[in-house]
This record gives C-alpha cells, sequence and structure tokens, in this order.
C-alpha cells in the first residue's frame, strides 16, 4: 500500500473482522511539531498480547486466505523509515487500538492519501458498523482545525433507506469530501 489512507481503511476492516461495533477513525496532520498521526481504535474481540505481537509480524496472518500478513508490518516499517513509530494495544473482550506516527515532512512519508473515499467506503461497505472519522490539523501558527463525522445522526435521518442509494451517496460523499478538502486546502 502506498498512502496512508489505504492502510487505514486494511485496519478498519480487522477492526469489523474482529467484531468490532464501534471503530473511530482519527487522523491529525500536525505541522508545528511536524507530525502526522493516524489511530484506528475499536471495540471489538481484541486480542491476547502474544497474539498482539504476533500481529507485528509479516509472516503472521489470521487469514486463511495466504500465509503472509503484510499490512501492520509494512505500516510499521514505513512510520519507523519516517522517524515515527507505531503502537498497538489491544485487551481481549475490550478492543484494539493502534496508533501511527510519521515526522511529517520527512521526505520518506508515504501520502496521505483520499481521505473522503476511504471513509466513505468503509461507510457504505459497513453500513451496521456505528463510524467516527475526525481529521484534524495544526498549523505552524498553532491554528487548529477539524472535521469531525459521526454516522448516527446520518443513519438515524436515512432510515431504512440503504446508503448506496445513488442521491443518497452523492450527498454523503459529497459532504466527506468537502469536509475534508476544507481542512486539507489549509495544510
Amino acid at each position: 500500500m502506498r498512502e496512508i489512507a489505504l492502510h487505514l481503511l486494511d485496519i478498519a476492516e480487522n477492526s469489523v473482522a474482529a467484531q468490532g461495533r464501534n471503530i473511530r477513525i482519527e487522523v491529525h496532520e500536525d505541522l508545528q511539531s511536524d507530525r502526522l498521526w493516524a489511530c484506528v481504535e475499536d471495540d471489538g474481540r481484541g486480542m491476547s498480547p502474544e497474539i498482539a505481537q504476533q500481529v507485528l509480524d509479516p509472516f503472521y496472518t489470521t487469514r486463511t486466505t495466504r500465509k503472509v500478513g503484510l499490512g501492520i508490518p509494512l505500516l510499521k516499517l514505513a512510520a519507523e523509515m519516517s522517524a515515527g513509530g507505531l503502537e498497538l494495544v489491544s485487551e481481549q473482550g475490550k478492543g484494539t487500538r493502534l496508533e501511527v506516527s510519521f515526522r511529517h515532512s520527512h521526505i520518506d512519508r508515504m501520502p496521505l492519501g483520499d481521505l473522503a473515499s476511504t471513509f466513505l467506503a468503509l461507510l457504505i461497505s459497513y453500513p451496521k458498523i456505528h463510524w467516527l472519522f475526525t481529521y484534524r490539523t495544526t498549523q505552524a501558527n498553532g491554528q487548529s482545525d477539524e472535521f469531525a463525522f459521526d454516522d448516527v445522526e446520518l443513519k438515524a435521518e436515512l432510515g431504512d433507506l440503504p446508503m448506496t442509494e445513488p442521491e443518497i451517496l452523492g450527498f454523503v460523499r459529497g459532504m466527506l469530501e468537502e469536509g475534508v478538502g476544507a481542512i486539507k486546502s489549509k495544510t
């Protein structure tokens, strides 16, 4: 994967597979401290300390369709190569939290990617999950901006209408693109 957004998508899908019902994704571009930070947190079944450690090994996977699990190990390597790191905290029966950070200005930092499309893909692919997305920026002068999207209100308003209806999909796409774009344009 060549973009942070795609790694976030992969990790969020792991959260769904772990039976997470509430999944929070946060991204913070902090130009003042020269950091890019992202977090995916869920309330899924969690992992034992042994399994959490194995997840960082590229030759470990819980999938039966292949023998390697490169997503998290490659993200960890990419973070470390750009003066950052990755932390995975998990507790069985309570959920998992994965945080990754990069030096924002590092030449080897992968691009952030299309957050709006990533969020939209998760919303329409997993409509029964409660999604909370937050994208925050802090300028070099310390000014902060934030776009937060919690799908509870939208789902209540839609009722039984599927989010994949063309008009609804277009509306949600526009809302996400506008929200993320307005914040992104200031970085």
